[in-house]
């Protein structure tokens, strides 16, 4: 079988539409055992990535066209990668697309199974008629093809956040989200950016904060600066959850979802005498938690425990930490420009879900901070339910907790912090502060 930056695209594809595959590990396998340039590369993960994130649109535009059920399981993916590069890699000719497109079908098909003709006819047939899309009348059907999403979650975007910005979140989750570097306790920011000038990446400071750059081309976990750990990769918005505590550099603090760590080794950054107890329902991702924590130097102040949230008042006394960290499992809305599958596999009923588990993770780590502590909620989706009701639900249930105001990164100071996807060039995220009054 053929080896090309188009058939480790396919080859992806088919598992993650056929099999509900991950995207990312699939593609990383197959771009791992494959011996394709750095710029084919780009081209397979441009592809896939692109594929995913426009299904919807790429499905409506095609329909039309296929006049037979589809027996080969190669054929839709092959279609629907084919109809993408045709509408939206303008630099790639159409010839090209379809020759690549024929050879993939004569290479994945059945010796005279007709699938090399069938790609064939329809592909001519679209570049004939060219994109259509529903009548604008109808707004959430329009909006739906046109930026790929769900018609339930457009609806819930629109009524969240008005006509105005809820098109704009959905455009936004189409665009390619930059490369973000947060610089560490360990580097300085005129030693990290001569480092950057003289490897040749380009750079700019994030307009969240003063301690993450966007960085590019993406591969700095090859630099110097993040083997020693004066570099990591985090999004400016989700280092803000971090940055809302004042940490004194003594306290005991808990991170009760920590994996992969990021937030773990950033606490433990702020840390002198203190220490950090990272916790995580999956004891094979406390790896991972160790392995951030020695690149970045701070492996003396952390320690791991495999532990689900929601049970942590049972391993751990009353009043035990000075600070608690709920940085909790969402629905993850507000990382679709990085996960572009999200917007399909979530539902409604997944949220009201996620709400009871987060609710039920802040019940169970309330009555292991001390009087004054602080225990700051975030997340990385953009839903109310998730969000605001569940502050408002866990204040009505803990008299003895108080919101408190937050002034983090560039941001003036509030309430609670709801950061939108299409308005830094961050990810989509939410953050809020109590404090415990006793």
């Amino acid at each position: 079988m053929m080896t090309s930056a188009r058939s480790v695209a396919l080859q992806t594809l088919i598992k993650v539409l056929n099999n509900n595959s991950y995207s990312n590990i699939v593609l990383n396998n197959a771009l791992e055992k494959s011996n394709l340039s750095h710029t084919d590369k780009a081209l397979a993960t441009k592809i896939v990535y692109g594929t995913i994130q426009y299904k919807i649109y790429l499905e409506y535009q095609l329909k039309p066209l296929i006049k037979t059920r589809l027996k080969d399981k190669f054929i839709k993916p092959l279609l629907l990668m084919s109809a993408y590069q045709y509408f939206f890699l303008e630099k790639v000719p159409t010839n090209a697309i379809f020759d690549e497109a024929n050879k993939l079908a004569k290479s994945f098909g059945k010796k005279n199974s007709g699938s090399y003709r069938l790609v064939n006819g329809i592909l001519r047939s679209l570049d004939r008629r060219g994109e259509i899309l529903p009548q604008k009348q109808d707004e959430i059907k329009y909006l739906s093809v046109k930026y790929s999403y769900p018609e339930w979650l457009v609806k819930y975007l629109i009524e969240q956040f008005g006509s105005k910005t809820g098109p704009e979140i959905l455009e936004s989750g189409n665009k390619a989200i930059p490369v973000s570097i947060r610089i560490t306790a360990n580097g300085q920011l005129q030693e990290v950016e001569q480092a950057l000038t003289k490897e040749k990446f380009e750079y700019r400071l994030t307009p969240l904060t003063d301690h993450n750059l966007f960085v590019h081309p993406g591969q700095v976990v090859k630099t110097d600066l993040f083997k020693e750990g004066k570099i990591t990769i985090q999004d400016s918005a989700a280092s803000l959850a971090v940055d809302a505590f004042d940490f004194n550099g003594d306290e005991k603090v808990l991170d009760a979802c920590a994996a992969p760590g990021g937030k773990t080794v950033q606490i433990a950054e702020h840390l002198i005498t203190g220490t950090v107890t990272a916790l995580d329902i999956h004891e094979n991702k406390l790896s991972l938690i160790k392995n951030a924590a020695k690149r970045l130097k701070v492996s003396e102040k952390v320690k791991t425990k495999a532990c689900d949230a929601r049970l942590a008042k049972d391993y751990f006394s009353q009043k035990q930490f000075d600070k608690i960290l709920v940085d909790a499992p969402c629905s993850g809305l507000g990382l679709i420009r990085r996960k572009p599958e999200i917007r399909y596999e979530k539902s409604l009923a997944d949220i009201e879900h996620l709400s009871k588990i987060q609710l039920d993770i802040l019940n169970s780590v309330a009555p292991l901070l001390v009087e004054n502590g602080e225990l700051v909620y975030s997340t990385c989706t953009i839903t109310k339910q998730e969000d605001e009701d569940v502050v408002e639900n866990f204040l009505q249930m803990h008299p003895d907790f108080e919101l408190t105001t937050i002034q983090v990164g560039n941001l003036d100071k509030q309430k609670m912090v709801k950061i939108l996807p299409n308005q830094y060039d961050s990810d989509g995220f939410f953050i809020a502060k109590f404090i415990k009054r006793g």
